[in-house]
């Protein structure tokens, strides 16, 4: 599917969230990936934190982002598994107001290429809350590519046609 280049690009404002126990920002390798990845594309970086794999600390963190009217959008890498502390989906589930279900199907089906029948394991999200896009990778580097370069980087841009995430952008909150 084509890039319009007749259409003018939108920069979307996007928050990163890493979910993890033991990682910090010297050693957050999937977060640095999608930082570079989105801020390469042209959109722009609107918050970044490491949070432990909590269900009320990710609510919380999720929650304050889904207030702010200065961040679009939410990706999230990392506590989508199946172990007893990944438990990234089941925050999204306590805040997102609409599911995006493709998303998940989608990403399964472009990392079954890179992973093969290994991507069951992945629990792979996405919603929309008060306006907000909420996508939530895994925890390795190649996920946050397969997440990004596969479906993010187009549905986040606004000239990608036949249609885009952010055209919808204004109308997301309607009643």
């Amino acid at each position: 599917m084509p890039i319009d280049e007749t259409r003018t690009f939108l920069p979307v404002r996007i928050a990163v969230l890493t979910v993890s126990d033991t990682r910090t920002l010297a050693d957050d390798r999937s977060g640095d990936t999608l930082v570079a990845r989105l801020t390469a594309a042209g959109h722009v970086l609107a918050a970044r934190e490491i949070v432990r794999d909590d269900v009320d600390l990710l609510v919380e963190t999720l929650s304050g982002w889904i207030a702010d009217e200065s961040i679009d959008c939410v990706i999230t890498t990392g506590g989508t598994g199946v172990t007893g502390r990944d438990v990234t989906p089941e925050a999204f589930a306590e805040v997102c107001e609409k599911e995006i279900p493709g998303f998940g199907e989608l990403f399964r089906w472009l990392s079954y290429r890179t992973i093969g029948t290994s991507t069951v394991q992945s629990r792979a999200t996405a919603g929309v809350a008060n306006g907000t896009y909420l996508f939530a990778l895994p925890g390795s580097t190649g996920a946050v590519k397969d997440g990004w370069d596969g479906i993010l980087a187009t549905q986040l841009d606004s000239r990608y046609r036949p249609c885009n995430f952010v055209e919808l952008m204004p109308r997301l909150r309607e009643r």
